[in-house]
This record gives structure tokens, C-alpha cells and sequence, in this order.
């Protein structure tokens, strides 16, 4: 039997949660949905045991592009790199991503009932839905976020932060876990701008329990000042997860 086919079939007849299918919630704007180039290299990241809710909600082996929100722009992003090194780092369980980023948002669209004009989505509530849909099968173990492009102004950068951690308290509360770790990727560094949120982002362990920052250092754009090209994507998807099992280890 098809190792893919069995463990969906696995999933689909379980009664409740698998402890040994580990959920991740990846939320944030473009940069976390991806935008890198899929070369062929890219095409061929996948393996059996990381798997991702897709826009159905039916898990299917992860793959570039995971996220939906703008087709003809998504690309490679941190997500599958992070699923990876966390399958790595225990053989002995699943991987479940759930992709949920939105190119393009404010933090101000990741709140309660708020809709992003462009997409038509309801980023803070797809979230939520897509996280207990995913939940019926998995047990839900981090969240990792990257955004902060679109408040990256003086004005729209004022109290980030403290958005930002109402945000995590959220969505814990929804995960049911008041110390589920979290960690942020800062912003790339070829933007003078995103410092007013980089460095709000420094402040963030500090502030918030089981929490950390993945940095950004050396990483660079395909282009366009905006977007992490394929490698840096991929590059930060694995510093996402070398702070996730920080974090889980002092759990």
C-alpha cells in the first residue's frame, strides 16, 4: 500500500486525535505563504511524513507551493523547510502543516471578525476554522508567524506588539494551550523600513511566554526589496524550526 495513501486512510478512520500527528499553524503575510521561485530543485522537498491541509481541508502530502491565497503569486516559503526539519528532528511521528497566511495583511487583519479587502478572506477566522479542522486529527504543537511588511510605517508599526501578543493569546486560547510555543521570523534586513517592526520583534520573548525569534540575517530578496528568494525561504523555514525545538524542549 502507498505509504501517502495509508496514513490518510489512517487519519480518516481515527475517532479522535492521532498524538503522534504533530500540528503546525502557519500564519502571517506573503513572505509566509511564499513567493520564491518553485525551481525543480523545490518540486521534489516532499516526503511521506509532512503532510498539509489543504484548501479543502483533506491532508495531502505537503509540496511548494503550501498556501492558496493568491495562486498566481504563491511560491516556495518557509513552511515546507520548517515541516521538514521537525520530521527530522522525530522520525517517530507525523507532521501536519496547516497553512493559513494571506499575502499582503496587516496585523490589524489577523483580529477577530476582520476581512482583507484585497482577497476577500477572513484571515483570523479561516485560521481558526482550518486549526480545528486540523484538529480533529493531530494535536496541534506550535505556531509559526512571519508578517510585519504592511505595518512597516512609522503610523501603522505603533503598538505591533502589543497586537501581536494579544494575537498569540487567541489563538492559544483556541489550541487549548496557554504556552503553546510560538515563534516569529523578523523581517528581512534589505528594507531600512522594517526595522520599526524588527524591532518591536526583538521584544517579543522577552514579553511573551514560550516565544522566540527567528532571525533574518543574510538573507536576501529575489528581487523585488520585498521577497525572500527560494534558498532564503528556505533557510528561514529551518531557524523557524531550530527555535520551535528550543522551545519545546524547555516546555
Amino acid at each position: 500500500m502507498n505509504t501517502l495513501f495509508a496514513v490518510i486512510l489512517f487519519l480518516s478512520s481515527v475517532s479522535k486525535p492521532d498524538p503522534d500527528f504533530h500540528l503546525y499553524l502557519l500564519v502571517g503575510q506573503s513572505n509566509m505563504a511564499g513567493r520564491g521561485v518553485i525551481t525543480a530543485e523545490y518540486q521534489n522537498s516532499s516526503q511521506p511524513n509532512v503532510l498539509m491541509l489543504d484548501k479543502e481541508g483533506k491532508w495531502v502530502t505537503a509540496s511548494h507551493p503550501l498556501h492558496f491565497d493568491k495562486p498566481a503569486r504563491a511560491g516556495v516559503g518557509p513552511g515546507l523547510a520548517f515541516g521538514l526539519e521537525m520530521a527530522k528532528a522525530d522520525p517517530s511521528v507525523r507532521i501536519g502543516l496547516i497553512p493559513c497566511a494571506v499575502g499582503g495583511t496587516a496585523i490589524e487583519s489577523w483580529e477577530p471578525g476582520a476581512k482583507d479587502r484585497v482577497t476577500e478572506v477572513y484571515p483570523y477566522d479561516d485560521a481558526v476554522a482550518r486549526l480545528r479542522t486540523g484538529m480533529k486529527n493531530g494535536v496541534i504543537k506550535g505556531i509559526i508567524w512571519h508578517q510585519g511588511e504592511a505595518n512597516s510605517t512609522p503610523e501603522r508599526s505603533a503598538g505591533y506588539l502589543e497586537k501581536l501578543g494579544s494575537l498569540i493569546g487567541r489563538l492559544r486560547q483556541v489550541a487549548g494551550d496557554t504556552s503553546l510555543p510560538f515563534v516569529a521570523g523578523e523581517l528581512g534586513r534589505y528594507r531600512d523600513n522594517y526595522h520599526l517592526v524588527n524591532d518591536q520583534l526583538k521584544q517579543l520573548p522577552g514579553k511573551v511566554k514560550n516565544t522566540a525569534l527567528a532571525s533574518s540575517e543574510g538573507l536576501v530578496h529575489k528581487g523585488d526589496k520585498t521577497h525572500f528568494d527560494a534558498a532564503s525561504a528556505t533557510e528561514l523555514g529551518k531557524r523557524l524550526a531550530a527555535k520551535m525545538i528550543q522551545l519545546q524542549k524547555m516546555k
